[in-house]
């Protein structure tokens, strides 16, 4: 920024020389008769505008941030309901394969008590000795067998109970997390549409205080605005420029106290303003 730009005769650049060592930074207020701005109980009501301005500046973003933000939060509701129902489709997945896996059981079962009963059968048709023993270890075997089946059914049946009790609680966590969903989605979507109101009263407000100003003072504002990711006026506080933190110069800091005139800083251009004062004011 060229600061040795020529304003308007409302608004001028004030550059001194000589011991007041006055910055180049300042803006000088053609003064009329009665006008005075050096009472601490006084502000300049460009600079007044300009703070005003920036607060509106402030909310408008965080307005917007926060509008911008609903999407990201509608997506997380839905991934969150997505995420529930694939735990109810492998709960379910599970029961399944164990279903197969039982009526499986429950055929190999089911086969191994008719080859005891054949044995059984043939038990009674032997002839010698050795046959008769020989089908009685058959049939000790068989039964065996079939002990070791029916046990695994047992142990089937149980885990069948375990597996449906999963998929019932998964349904009804997925039950409750779309009733969530849904009424958090209709409170973002309420949500969305004040703030949206609240931006355009915001964006009213702007323009309202943004007309109070000069041409001038409103163009310096919305190229420090831009320039400096939104943030065009801040706060001088002990010294420093509460933004980028350099030590302001003991007689720039003098003068801005008054907050009778326009002030930037002089290594990052924002405009300053002495808080306390206001505090004062209070």
């Amino acid at each position: 920024m060229n600061f040795r730009t020529t304003f308007t005769s409302e608004m001028a650049w004030r550059r001194t020389s000589g011991p007041q060592h006055h910055s180049p930074y300042v803006f000088a207020v053609p003064r009329r008769r009665g006008d005075f701005f050096t009472s601490p109980i006084d502000m300049l009501p460009d600079l007044e505008n300009l703070i005003q301005l920036q607060q509106l500046e402030h909310s408008a973003s965080d307005t917007r941030d926060t509008i911008e933000g609903i999407p990201a939060r509608l997506t997380s509701l839905e991934v969150r309901v997505a995420d529930r129902r694939e735990e109810v489709s492998a709960a379910t997945a599970r029961l399944d394969e164990h279903r197969a896996q039982r009526r499986s059981l429950e055929k190999d079962l089911a086969e191994a008590q008719s080859q005891v009963s054949r044995y059984r059968d043939q038990l009674m048709a032997v002839k010698t000795n050795r046959e008769y023993q020989a089908m009685q270890s058959e049939i000790a075997g068989g039964e065996a067998e079939l002990q070791r089946l029916e046990d695994q059914l047992l142990e089937r049946m149980l885990e069948s109970d375990e597996l449906s009790g999963e998929v019932t609680r998964a349904e009804q966590q997925l039950a409750d997390d779309e009733r969530l969903a849904e009424t958090d989605r209709r409170s973002l979507e309420q949500e969305r549409t004040k703030l949206a109101a609240v931006l355009d009263q915001i964006d009213s407000g702007r323009t309202d205080v943004a007309d109070r100003l000069s041409p001038a003072i409103r163009s310096l504002f919305d190229t420090l605005s831009r320039e400096r990711k939104g943030v065009a006026v801040v706060e001088a506080s002990q010294g420093l420029c509460t933004s980028c933190q350099v030590r302001l110069r003991p007689q720039l800091f003098n003068d801005l106290r008054s907050n009778s005139s326009l002030i930037q800083c002089e290594s990052c251009q924002r405009i300053l303003y002495f808080a306390e004062h206001r505090h004062m004011m209070r």
